[in-house]
């Protein structure tokens, strides 16, 4: 069994900061590319910032500039830094992972629970 949990959203004024981490646990041989998404009542889960086994990595336009995504490989876990936040930004945040459980079996995708961030004065 293979779980990520997310931690660190809440409640945070416009303008303000707050730091998203996941840990991924459980028989884990490899992680590849991990991301964070978010998502709006009535609306589809929107991809955020991604970064790969070598850190390179991308943002969505909204975000960029104020968001920075890290990992670190040997605690499996990566982070969200929000910066500037903005009322807009207010979502459940999600992580995902692609990763590998054996060396023998496919790349899965899991995905995290969730944590709710909300920007509001």
């Amino acid at each position: 069994q293979v779980q990520l949990v997310e931690s660190g959203g809440g409640l945070v004024q416009p303008g303000g900061s707050l730091r998203l981490s996941c840990a991924a646990s459980g028989t884990i041989f490899s992680i590849n590319a991990m991301s964070w998404y978010r998502q709006t009542p009535g609306k589809e889960r929107e991809w955020v910032a991604n970064i790969d086994t070598k850190s390179d990595t991308d943002y969505l336009d909204l975000v960029k500039g104020r968001f920075t995504i890290s990992r670190d490989n040997g605690k499996n876990m990566v982070y969200l830094q929000m910066n500037s936040l903005k009322p807009e930004d207010t979502a459940i945040y999600y992580c995902n992972a692609l990763l590998k459980q054996t060396s023998r079996e496919r790349y899965i995708s899991v995905w995290g629970q969730g944590t709710q961030v909300t920007v509001s004065s």
